[in-house]
């Protein structure tokens, strides 16, 4: 299904890494998910967040909150993109991939030190 049979709220969205930061300094932050390889882990981490490997994400849907906002993200954003889409096409409204994944975060976090 591409995303754009994804209807209204349920629509996948992507969030750059100043947008996130923004997010995580609210009062109700969302839920970061890494969906990265476990191999993966060891070039760094957004804090806070936690860890589900891609393939794993439908095995633990129950754990996900219904609830609140969910930010996916990967090394680059594309398995991110797919994880959220995957996400919205099973109830999920709020859930959204950070563009261009770890890679931008870190580059966003060096430059605003």
């Amino acid at each position: 299904m591409a995303d754009k049979d994804i209807q209204g709220a349920n629509r996948p969205q992507e969030i750059s890494a100043q947008e996130l930061e923004r997010m995580l300094s609210a009062e109700q932050p969302p839920l970061v998910i890494d969906v990265r390889e476990p191999f993966e882990l060891a070039s760094g981490a957004i804090p806070g967040s936690i860890h589900i490997p891609m393939g794993a994400i439908a095995l633990r849907l129950t754990e996900l909150p219904r609830d609140r906002t969910m930010v996916v993200y990967c090394h680059l954003g594309e398995r991110s993109w797919s994880v959220v889409q995957f996400l919205a096409r099973r109830g999920f409204r709020e859930v959204k991939s950070l563009r261009g994944g770890i890679e931008a975060w870190q580059a966003f976090k060096k430059l605003n030190k």
